[in-house]
């Protein structure tokens, strides 16, 4: 039996990854640096429950408005929250 998975994502990793470039420019510093971006997030990701899909409509269908407010607002929080640890993290590295 051959199966492809190829089609599997978690669907937070794209809303994060637009909330990460949404707020890159309020921290200027981060911005600037592509690998930190990433380092948002993973941290941001590692917040969250994943949650696998197929297909963006399968996901969307099946939740009600509020559960979508909730997730709306989870990323946001796992965002700001990433971009603050990982600004501290590389304060703290550039005193050592």
């Amino acid at each position: 039996m051959n199966a492809d998975f190829s089609s599997l994502y978690n669907h937070h990793e794209r809303e994060i990854f637009a909330a990460v470039m949404a707020s890159a420019p309020d921290y200027p510093d981060i911005a600037a640096s592509s690998d930190l971006l990433c380092d948002v997030a993973c941290v941001a990701l590692n917040r969250l429950p994943p949650r696998y899909i197929r297909h963006e409509v399968d996901f969307s269908f099946y939740l009600t408005e509020h559960e979508r407010l909730e997730i709306d607002n989870a990323i946001v929080e796992a965002v700001s929250y990433a971009f603050n640890f990982v600004q501290a993290r590389t304060a703290l590295r550039s005193r050592k």
